[in-house]
């Protein structure tokens, strides 16, 4: 566990930011049919209807992930992603963590995510069962298929 992290607003304007979120979106094409991509480009991340954070160690990027407002009540999970060399070092449940704080900052009563079934998901299926999210029915756009999962935690 990383124990100097540091998560804060960002602006999506730095060089090693954009290069992670470029990373996760070039994954997320790798392991997903396109029409199945729904993360977000820097661009869409920008907009005042999401809220983006970065996670530093120091002068090194550990991981970034973002909080939708849905509505007054239902917040959406986005581009939650550690650094190739953060994985496996609690970057994903700090900044899982900072997420959820937002959330119930917020008022939020609902936080939701989409993330895919096949195995190169597994391991932030588990995160987020190990912090009390469960499957549910599609929201917002999604889908219910053998690709999609959607999960929920009631705040």
């Amino acid at each position: 566990m990383i124990e100097t992290l540091t998560i804060v607003p960002d602006d999506l304007t730095g060089e090693q930011v954009l290069a992670l979120l470029q990373l996760h979106l070039d994954e997320m094409h790798q392991w997903s049919p396109a029409c199945k991509v729904h993360a977000m480009p820097a661009e869409r991340l920008r907009e005042s209807d999401v809220t983006f954070f970065s996670a530093w160690d120091g002068e090194h990027l550990a991981g970034c992930g973002a909080i939708k407002h849905l509505d007054e009540t239902h917040g959406e999970l986005k581009s939650m992603r550690a650094a190739p060399e953060y994985r496996g070092k609690g970057v994903g449940k700090a900044i899982l963590l900072r997420l959820l704080e937002e959330a119930r900052r917020r008022g939020y009563r609902r936080v939701s995510l989409e993330t895919g079934r096949p195995e190169p998901f597994r391991a932030a299926q588990s995160l987020y069962a190990a912090h009390g999210f469960t499957e549910c029915a599609p929201f917002g756009d999604y889908v219910s298929d053998e690709f999609s999962l959607c999960m929920t935690k009631e705040l």
